[in-house]
C-alpha cells in the first residue's frame, strides 16, 4: 500500500483512520467512506475496528486459558499448561506484594488486563499494511489493528478500573470516609477546600494517566511503523526489524504497568487512613 498513488501524507492519514460506523451529515447512519467522514461524524460514532480486534483478542485469550484448563494435568504438564501456570504465579505475585486488602476479585482483573492488553499491544507487530491489506481486498476501505492506539479503547479501560476503584472506596470506607480522605488531606482540615481542590484533581488525573500512558506509547509506535513503511523496500527491512525487537520491550512493559497500576489503584481503595 505505501507504493499506491496514494501521497506520504495521505498514506498516514489513511492509516491512522479508523473504520468508523456513525450519523452522516444527512442524517443516515453507516460506515465512513472517507478520512474527513469519519472525524466529523463525532462522539456519537464506533471505531468497528478497534471494537473487533478487542472482542476477538478477548476472545482468544479466554479460548487459550480454558484450554489450559480443561487440559490440566497433575502430572508432566505441557507447554500450554507451563506458560499459563507461570502467568498466573506471575500475576499472584504482583497481587500478593502491591495490594495489601483481601479481595479474591483482584486476581482476575490483574491477569485479564495484563494477557488482554498485551494481546492487543502486540497487533503493532504485524506487517503495517498487512491485514489493512487484505481488509481493502475485501472492500473495506479503513482498519487500524491496534486497539490501543484508539484512546477510546485506553481510556474506556481505564475509566472502568476508575469505576472499580471508586466503587470500592465507597464500600470499604462508606461515604464520609472518602469524603474526608478528599477534604482532610494533606494540609490541615481548616484548609479543606484547598485539600478537596487538590485531591479531586489527583483523583481525576488516575485514569487520565493509565489511559493516555498507554495510549501515547503504542502510537507512537504505530507511528513509527508507518513512516518505516514509506521509505524504499530495501531500507525498510533494515529499520523495521530492530524497531519491532524493541518494540517488543514497549508492548510487554506497557501491559505490565497498566495492570500494576490496576493494583496499586484497588490497594489505595482498600487503605483506610487516620483523620
Amino acid at each position: 500500500m505505501a507504493g499506491d498513488t496514494l501521497t506520504s501524507s495521505e498514506y498516514i492519514k489513511h492509516h491512522l483512520t479508523n473504520l468508523t460506523y456513525g450519523q452522516h451529515a444527512d442524517g443516515s447512519w453507516g460506515l465512513a467512506a472517507t478520512a474527513d467522514q469519519a472525524k466529523e461524524m463525532g462522539f456519537w460514532s464506533f471505531h468497528v475496528d478497534t471494537l473487533g480486534f478487542s472482542i476477538l483478542l478477548g476472545a482468544l485469550f479466554l479460548i487459550i486459558f480454558s484450554k489450559a484448563a480443561k487440559y490440566a494435568t497433575s502430572g508432566v504438564p505441557g507447554g500450554l499448561q507451563n506458560c499459563v501456570e507461570w502467568v498466573i504465579e506471575f500475576i499472584d505475585d504482583n497481587v500478593k506484594s502491591s495490594f495489601t486488602g483481601k479481595n479474591n476479585f483482584l486476581g482476575a482483573l490483574g491477569l485479564t488486563a495484563f494477557i488482554w492488553i498485551l494481546l492487543m499491544n502486540t497487533m503493532d507487530l504485524l506487517p503495517v499494511d498487512f491485514l489493512p491489506y487484505v481488509a481493502k481486498l475485501m472492500g473495506v476501505r479503513f482498519l487500524r489493528v491496534v486497539p490501543t492506539a484508539d484512546p477510546n479503547a485506553t481510556m474506556g479501560m481505564a475509566l472502568s478500573v476508575f469505576a472499580l476503584t471508586l466503587y470500592y472506596s465507597f464500600k470499604i470506607k462508606k461515604p464520609g470516609g472518602f469524603f474526608a480522605e478528599l477534604a482532610f488531606h494533606p494540609f490541615p482540615k481548616y484548609l479543606f477546600p484547598i485539600n478537596l481542590l487538590l485531591e479531586v484533581v489527583n483523583l481525576i488525573a488516575k485514569p487520565i494517566s493509565l489511559g493516555l500512558r498507554l495510549f501515547g506509547n503504542m502510537y507512537a509506535g504505530e507511528m513509527i511503523f508507518i513512516l518505516i513503511a514509506l521509505l524504499p523496500w530495501y531500507i525498510q527491512w533494515s529499520l523495521s526489524l530492530p524497531w519491532a525487537i524493541f518494540h517488543i520491550l514497549i508492548v510487554v512493559l506497557q501491559a505490565f504497568i497498566f495492570m500494576v497500576l490496576t493494583i496499586v489503584y484497588m490497594d489505595m481503595a482498600y487503605t483506610v487512613d487516620e483523620h
